[in-house]
C-alpha cells in the first residue's frame, strides 16, 4: 500500500514562491529532486541552508561533531514566547546543563513507572470513543489522537487526567496555539539583530501566555507539594527534585515551566502526530490492522507493552513514513568543506527525517508501507544510516524510550476495541508546519471490533 505524500514543487521557483509554498507546507516547499540527492543547497539574499543526506555527513553533524554543529536558532525563533529557554531551544552550557538534570528520569530502567499512565489514557480513549461511535460512525482520527496523547502526557507528568481543569484548559490553548502557525516568523527567514522586536503575531502571543499561565500554576503547586512531602512520584517530581550532579542546582519554577512547556509539546503534539498515521495507515491495510488487534488480545497490564512486536513493528514504520518532526536545522560555526562543497560560517544545515526516510538510495520501496521491513537486515541497516525520528547523537530526544513504548500501546489498545475502514474520497493530505499532520484532518469509519451480544432468549406474549 503507497500512503498519501505531499506534492514536490517544480525544481526552480523564484524566492517569493519559495516563501509562498513554504508557509502553506514546509514539504510540498521542496523539489522532488531531495529524495535521491545526497546534499543540495538553497541561497536566498539572507542566507544559505544546506539539506544534508549523505548518512556520512549527517553522522558528522548530529553524532561525531555536534559541538560545531548547534541548533539553529532560526527554526526556534517562533517557538520563543511558548518555549522560552527549554532544552529544545538552548546551546552550549546552558543546554548541557539541562540535559544533566531532565535525562536521568528518562532513562530506561525508569520507563515502567511511566507506563500505568500510558495504559490509563489508552483505557480513557477507548472507552470515550466507544460511546461516541455507538454501532460505527464516521470519526475525525487526528483530535482523538491530540486527546488521548494529552492525556497520556497530564498523567506521566502530573498524575492528573486530562478531566482536570487546568489540563483542559492548557489542552485547548495548545490547539490554539497550533493554529497560530507560530514557527512562521520573519527571523526565520531574515537574520535580524537581537534588539529587533520578533514580530509574533497576536494569536501566537496569546495563546503561549495562556499556556505559559496554566503551567506555571501547575508547577507552582507541585514545587509546594515537594516541599511538603506530599508530591506523587511522577515525571515532575523526578525532574523537579534531581539536582545538577556538577552544581547541586535544580530547576527554579520559572525554569521548569519552559521545560513542562517543551515536554506538553514535543510529547503531546508528535506523539498525535504518529499516532493519528498510525491509525490511518492500519485502516488502509486492513491486514496489519488485524494482526496488530489479534496482538492486542493478550494484553491484561500496562508492562504488557514489551510483547506488542507487530504494533512495535507498525509505529517504527509509521514514523519512517510520517516522521512528526519533518526537518531538523543545525547551524555551522566555522567555514567546512562537505562533498567538495564549500560551507560558510553560519550557514543552516538542514538534516530531513521526512527525506531521509524516503530516500530512494537508501531504502528498498521507500514510499511503500511494509512494516515486515522491521525484521529484514537490509531495513536494520537502513535505520542505522537514515532514520531519525528522534534526532540523534547528543540531542536525541530524551523521551524517544517513552514515546515508543506510548504509541504501540496506544494503537494496540485502540484496535483492539475499534474496527477502522477508510472512506472513499476522504484521503488524508499530508502538511508539515510544527508536525506532519493532515491538512482537513483524518477521516475514517469506526465501529466496535466486538458488539456488545444481544440476548437469544425472546419471549413474546401470546
Amino acid at each position: 500500500m503507497i500512503p498519501p505524500k505531499p506534492k514536490s514543487r517544480p525544481d526552480r521557483v523564484s524566492l517569493w514562491r519559495y516563501m509562498r509554498l513554504f508557509r502553506r507546507d514546509i514539504l510540498s516547499a521542496q523539489p522532488e529532486r531531495l529524495y535521491s540527492a545526497w546534499m543540495a543547497e538553497f541561497r536566498t539574499p539572507f542566507f544559505q541552508s544546506y539539506l544534508a543526506n549523505d548518512p556520512a555527513l549527517v553522522r558528522t553533524i548530529l553524532r561525531e561533531r555536534p559541538e560545531d554543529f548547534p541548533k539553529s536558532t532560526r527554526i526556534g525563533e517562533g517557538l520563543r514566547p511558548l518555549l522560552g529557554q527549554s532544552v529544545f531551544l538552548t546551546n552550549g552550557a546552558t543546554w548541557e546543563r539541562q540535559r544533566r538534570i531532565i535525562d536521568p528520569a528518562f532513562e530506561r530502567g525508569r520507563l515502567g513507572q511511566s507506563l500505568p499512565a500510558m495504559w490509563a489514557a489508552g483505557q480513557a480513549m477507548v472507552a470515550r470513543v466507544r460511546d461516541r461511535i455507538g454501532d460505527g460512525l464516521e470519526i475525525e482520527i487526528e483530535e482523538i489522537a491530540s486527546h488521548a496523547a494529552a492525556d497520556a502526557i497530564f498523567r506521566t507528568l502530573f498524575s492528573i487526567p486530562i478531566e482536570d481543569e487546568i489540563a483542559r484548559e492548557v489542552f485547548h490553548e495548545f490547539r490554539a496555539y497550533q493554529r497560530s502557525q507560530p514557527i512562521l516568523n520573519l527571523a526565520a527567514f531574515v537574520p535580524l539583530p537581537r534588539w529587533m522586536p520578533r514580530f509574533h503575531s497576536r494569536d501566537t502571543k496569546r495563546a503561549a501566555a495562556r499556556i505559559r499561565t496554566l503551567i506555571t500554576r501547575l508547577v507552582s503547586e507541585r514545587m509546594r507539594a515537594i516541599q511538603t512531602g506530599t508530591a506523587p512520584d511522577d515525571l515532575a517530581t523526578r525532574i523537579m527534585t534531581t539536582p545538577d550532579p556538577l552544581t547541586g542546582d535544580r530547576f527554579t519554577t520559572a525554569e521548569m515551566v519552559d521545560q513542562v512547556a517543551i515536554f506538553f509539546l514535543a510529547g503531546h503534539e508528535t506523539s498525535a502526530s504518529a499516532l493519528a498515521w498510525a491509525l490511518h495507515l492500519c485502516a488502509a491495510a486492513p491486514d496489519w490492522q488485524d494482526r496488530v488487534a489479534d496482538e492486542a488480545q493478550g494484553l491484561s497490564a500496562p508492562n504488557d507493552v514489551k510483547r506488542l512486536t507487530s504494533s512495535r513493528d507498525v509505529f517504527r514504520e509509521t514514523l519512517r513514513l510520517y516522521p512528526p518532526v519533518p526537518m531538523m536545522v543545525r547551524q555551522s560555526t566555522k567555514s567546512e568543506t562537505f562533498r567538495k562543497r564549500a560551507i560558510p560560517k553560519a550557514a543552516q544545515l538542514v538534516l530531513s527525517p521526512w527525506h531521509l526516510h524516503r530516500h530512494t538510495r537508501l531504502w528498498s520501496n521507500p514510499d511503500l508501507f511494509d512494516p515486515s521491513r522491521w525484521q529484514t537486515d537490509e531495513a536494520r541497516q537502513s535505520a542505522r544510516d537514515a532514520y531519525l525520528p528522534f534526532s540523534a547523537g547528543p540531542r536525541v530526544c530524551p523521551g524517544a524510550g517513552f514515546a515508543m513504548a506510548e504509541g504501540p500501546l496506544l494503537l494496540s489498545l485502540f484496535l483492539r476495541d475499534i474496527q477502522l475502514t477508510e472512506i472513499a474520497g476522504k484521503r488524508p493530505d499530508p502538511v508539515a508546519h510544527l508536525t506532519v499532520r493532515a491538512r482537513d484532518g483524518i477521516w475514517l469509519r469506526a465501529q466496535p471490533r466486538h458488539p456488545a451480544d444481544t440476548d437469544s432468549d425472546i419471549s413474546t406474549d401470546g
